[in-house]
């Protein structure tokens, strides 16, 4: 049995139908994910008034999720040099959701990027396919080993965050992944796009369920917004990705709905005037910021 079997084995304790689940779903990554949107997309068109169905959703999404990161948040795991460990049920104030919210990076400068499946299901651009990340020892040499038909291969922390930035300027959020299927752990980061993520795909299907549904735990952050630099090219609007800002450029007005806000940075990111800036909102989920998790999460030795 190849090494990063037996660590990916480990991971999951007892637990080997969890390991066998995520193996059967890694290598048949492509269509498992392809039938899991048309799934949802199914049960949203044509069943949504069948509340029998809100239970089992409910239990899908407490153990396949996500935390969106800022770009400042996400530059400290790119940059990480050391391993962290944070394990405790106290997680879920970062990651609000029953089963999969460990926080580990276990040698986090072993990086492996591979073709996305979400992207690849609802037909991104090719060039666009490449980039998934996985952090972590463990998990980027299964990657390495096994998903050669997925064109995964080694990259350098330097090269991942570079990754990041380039599709950050196109408008792509990031993302941190737990499922109970890898551990219910993170080590999973990607660029997603509203239109070509499976994960907020599925979040705007099942919401015709219940209103409250979500795959994607929010960044922890709200956005100011500062009127006398705004020039009114609502940019901010064009690039939200769940339409929490709208622009009325005729009456020069901006409406903002922090509620619904994820507080990705990319509205902050895309402004050129610089009109909106970012700050930790309380009333949300505490951010994965390492040095918070450092400082206010990490399991005791």
């Amino acid at each position: 049995m190849k090494a990063s079997t037996k660590i990916m084995m480990k991971k999951h304790g007892w637990r080997y139908d969890r390991f066998i689940h995520n193996y059967i779903y890694f290598k048949f990554y492509h269509p498992y994910v392809k039938f899991v949107y048309y799934l949802f997309k199914f049960l949203s068109q044509y069943l949504f008034w069948f509340k029998p169905i809100n239970g089992v959703l409910s239990m899908a999404l407490a153990r396949y999720h996500s935390k969106v990161l800022s770009y400042g948040d996400t530059k400290k795991i790119f940059t990480l040099n050391e391993n962290i460990s944070a394990i405790s049920a106290e997680n879920k104030k970062i990651v609000p959701f029953k089963y999969a919210y460990k926080i580990l990076f276990m040698e986090p400068e072993h990086i492996a990027v591979m073709d996305c499946p979400c992207k690849v299901a609802l037909g991104d651009r090719d060039e666009n396919i490449l980039s998934c990340l996985a952090v972590g020892k463990g998990l980027s040499s299964f990657w390495l080993e096994h998903g050669k038909k997925y064109n995964a291969r080694q990259i350098s922390q330097k090269d991942a965050l570079a990754l990041i930035e380039k599709f950050r300027k196109m408008g792509y959020l990031t993302q941190a992944f737990f499922k109970v299927a890898t551990g219910g752990s993170t080590g999973v980061i990607c660029n997603c796009h509203p239109d070509t993520c499976v994960s907020l795909q599925a979040t705007k299907f099942a919401k015709k369920f219940d209103r409250k549904f979500t795959m994607n735990a929010a960044a922890g952050y709200s956005v100011e917004f500062a009127e006398k630099k705004c020039k009114w090219h609502g940019t901010c609007q064009e690039v939200c990705p769940v339409g929490a800002i709208k622009v009325d450029k005729t009456s020069k007005n901006w409406t903002y709905d922090k509620d619904a806000c994820i507080g990705c940075e990319l509205c902050v990111e895309h402004c050129p005037e610089k009109a909106l800036s970012f700050y930790r909102d309380n009333a949300k989920p505490v951010p994965l910021d390492i040095e918070i998790v450092k400082k206010e999460f990490v399991t005791p030795n």
